[in-house]
């Protein structure tokens, strides 16, 4: 593939370009401030030479930009993640990742006593990761049977036996990452006797 054939190659010449002549600077005087000769910076611009790191990084010292200016990459959006909770079988839950797929990430508060009260124990595809920031969480996992209290952290494969929920009679808050059939199993489950 040559930087014709790329798209985001075939931009950064015109870009090296623009960002020159908005210097109002030569091609010989960007030679000497980078060590390039002028036929390889003009071959740049052109198309005619593809881009390296090699090339851009004394390019972008040289101009004092970012290398992710040369190559035009996309800008990043704000990453706070805006969620509103979701109350599904005792628990109040706050997505803290928005990406689909892969592992998915939560806040989780368990209430003691109502659906998730009396152990009922599931088995699944994938995994699950729980880390117990207040409260204690009572776990019970194949034949164990657990209490994890702030700042202690469990984590299994899902294909084992396993239910959580508050071990005692006040809410326990988590964070968990499940995966992606744990997450769709955990939290998006309709309950017993639901349609």
């Amino acid at each position: 593939m040559t930087a014709a054939d790329d798209p985001v190659l075939a931009g950064v010449g015109p870009r090296l370009r623009a960002l020159r002549q908005r210097r109002d600077q030569t091609l010989t005087a960007l030679s000497a401030a980078t060590g390039i000769s002028v036929s390889t910076l003009s071959r740049l611009e052109s198309g005619g030479r593809k881009p390296t790191l090699e090339l851009l990084l004394p390019i972008a010292r040289a101009h004092g930009v970012a290398l992710d200016e040369l190559v035009g990459a996309p800008r990043v959006g704000d990453p706070r993640v805006r969620s509103e909770p979701v109350e599904m079988h005792g628990m109040t839950m706050w997505p803290l990742s928005s990406q689909p797929g892969g592992l998915q990430a939560y806040n989780l508060v368990v209430a003691p006593g109502g659906a998730r009260s009396e152990p009922e124990q599931k088995t699944h595809e994938g995994y699950d990761w729980l880390y117990v920031l207040s409260g204690r969480l009572r776990l019970v996992l194949a034949e164990h049977d657990l209490v994890l209290s702030r700042g202690e952290a469990a984590e299994f494969d899902t294909r084992t036996p396993h239910w959580f929920g508050s071990a005692d009679d006040r809410p326990v808050e988590l964070l968990a990452l499940f995966s992606k059939q744990g997450e769709r199993l955990h939290l998006r489950a309709r309950p017993k006797g639901s349609r």
